[in-house]
């Protein structure tokens, strides 16, 4: 699937062309229920054409599954004739994309532009690669956490309020509904290779993060492997898919299922609990590509809890998407008035309505309209105060590769946990090197 996929990609960005400096193409994601990007740069385009006399807008949505955007862009940058002027970039990807020199600094142009203030400094950095430059402009950002169903628990007689304070009280609860409300999945933990970053991020590392270890210790500049947290994290998933409170392996590992959950799972009432993501409504409100009136009143929201509910009780992570300019733009000015239209206060809350985005500037946090149209919002910016970021290192993206074969072998049962951390330790020594791994346990 991602091969005719990726080909697919390819003979469109093919088409675009060489820029002669009069066009700046735009790339972004545009898939199943991911609508919100393709809506703002179908909004700012005749904007922008109408700022700037003499240059058009391409925009180029790339219909792919997350894993397949990433190998389209960057097959797209390899060539000066199909390289976006400005790209739509994963946070964990900017070191590597800096390394390899398809991004452009934007240190000046963020020092000169007054929007800029605005911005959170977390979200700040969250652009900045390890030479100190930044790469980008936030697009918002998200945050971790569980959503069930109140219709379901209403039948497993679970209360309406459901609050977990401990793996122990989510694996009671989802035993519960399996006893009681037999044909729907009682919780979805996504795993394997199929969903790529979903496995890495809302699955292992929400997990590994509420034990108290970390995948990267910031203090001795290593990387943690293997851990305590890691076995406990690989456990709860086995506990979770060798008693069949999970989906299938087959449904678990099909690249699809995480734009099925929000877009079939949840909204049909077969999923009873979701750790999943803040952005999970773009695909419900009006507009939306599964349109669901009733999810605010059927769908309550929880905060991950730490493993045995040990400080500070709450777990989430938070990555998030920038607006990049690329390297080999030949009309970097235009480009960079692009970033600035499409990020300043008015396009930024179109954003983040559009795509249920967390808000990482001060002036829309703060604008009413922000909270107005989804009744969640309130409670996933609650969660930045707790929330983590993955290892914004280059190698990065290496390692939540084996992250995502190692919980496969664990869903799969083709590895006991232990087996599955030991064999993961080994792939993080090769790819990081054996001096930037130290092991806890």
């Amino acid at each position: 699937m991602t091969v005719v996929t990726v080909a697919a990609g390819l003979s469109a960005c093919g088409d675009s062309g060489s820029s002669d400096g009069k066009t700046i193409k735009v790339a972004y994601q545009k898939f199943g229920n991911f609508i919100g990007a393709d809506e703002l740069f179908k909004k700012i385009k005749p904007v922008f054409e109408q700022q700037n006399p003499g240059v058009k807008l391409k925009l180029i949505p790339i219909e792919a599954d997350e894993n397949s955007y990433y190998t389209k862009l960057g097959l797209m940058r390899r060539s000066k004739a199909t390289a976006p002027d400005v790209a739509y970039e994963d946070t964990f990807f900017v070191n590597s994309d800096a390394q390899a020199r398809f991004l452009m600094p934007l240190d000046d142009k963020l020092a000169s532009w007054p929007d800029w203030n605005q911005f959170v400094s977390a979200a700040k950095a969250a652009g900045k690669a390890g030479d100190g430059h930044t790469y980008g402009v936030p697009m918002g950002t998200d945050t971790r956490g569980l959503w069930y169903n109140k219709k379901i628990f209403a039948k497993a007689g679970l209360p309406a309020d459901w609050q977990p304070k401990s793996w122990n009280d989510l694996l009671t609860a989802a035993r519960q509904i399996k006893a009681k409300v037999p044909g729907v999945i009682p919780l979805n933990v996504y795993a394997g290779k199929g969903v790529g970053e979903a496995a890495s991020m809302q699955g292992f590392e929400m997990l590994l993060y509420g034990t108290g270890d970390k995948l990267y210790d910031d203090q001795t500049k290593k990387w943690v492997a293997p851990s305590r947290g890691m076995n406990d994290a690989m456990n709860f998933l086995k506990t979770v898919y060798s008693e069949k409170l999970g989906p299938t392996p087959q449904q678990a590992l099909d690249p699809h299922w995480s734009d099925n959950v929000s877009g079939q799972e949840l909204s049909q009432g077969k999923l009873a609990i979701d750790l999943d993501g803040s952005w999970l409504p773009q695909a419900w409100i009006p507009g939306g590509a599964s349109a669901w009136p009733d999810w605010s009143k059927t769908l309550g929201t929880a905060p991950m809890p730490t493993q045995n509910g040990q400080a500070p009780g709450k777990v989430s992570l938070s990555g998030g998407w920038l607006l990049s300019v690329g390297a080999n733009t030949k009309n970097p000015d235009a480009a960079w008035k692009l970033v600035q239209l499409a990020m300043n206060k008015e396009n930024s809350l179109f954003f983040y309505i559009k795509g249920t985005q967390v808000s990482v500037r001060n002036d829309v946090t703060a604008d009413p309209e922000y909270l107005k149209g989804n009744p969640t919002q309130k409670f996933w910016t609650s969660l930045v105060q707790y929330t983590q970021y993955r290892p914004a290192y280059s190698v990065y993206p290496q390692i939540s590769n084996q992250l995502q074969a190692a919980t496969e072998a664990v869903v799969t049962g083709q590895a006991a946990p232990e087996k599955a951390v030991a064999d993961l330790a080994g792939q993080i020594k090769q790819l990081a090197g054996p001096d930037k791994v130290e092991g806890t346990s």
